[in-house]
């Protein structure tokens, strides 16, 4: 009967983990895999949304003023500060975890074809394409 009951446990156990691992959110805030920059997640409409609100180097160099999406190349959004910068809105659901849509990249001032996931309750992985050719990286969860 004890041992009914402790198989029982280790199963029920193992099973809430994977339920815990499914729900796992992309809400809160994320710190890049270079440590340069930390991006809050949040739901937006059907999907969510992630915008800049740190940065490691917050100030240009070249001006000593606070950094702005420089390589923009529409003139009036190269202006904009970094910190608030949206780099994806409304990215939608496609699967458990998992969300699609455009992420701008303010390092070139382009805008690519993405897919986050959440791979744990700590790591997101971010990747984006251009035609065939694709890259990633994996951002871990700050603060809890």
């Amino acid at each position: 009967m004890f041992r009914r009951f402790a198989v029982l446990t280790v199963l029920l156990a193992a099973l809430s983990g994977a339920t815990t691992a499914q729900s796992a959110e992309a809400n809160g805030t994320w710190l890049t895999q270079a440590g340069d920059a930390r991006v809050k997640i949040s739901k937006c409409g059907g999907g969510i949304c992630g915008h800049i609100v740190w940065l490691r180097e917050p100030m240009d160099t070249a001006t000593g003023q606070p950094a702005t999406d420089s390589k923009n190349p529409n003139p009036a959004l190269a202006k904009r500060s970094m910190i608030g910068l949206p780099l994806f809105s409304g990215m939608q659901p496609a699967g458990p975890n998992r969300w699609s849509g455009q992420i701008y990249n303010a390092d070139d001032g382009s805008t690519y074809a993405s897919s986050i996931t959440v791979t744990s309750a700590e790591s997101l992985r971010v990747e984006g394409c251009v035609g065939a050719l694709c890259g990633g990286e994996t951002w871990s969860r700050v603060g809890r």
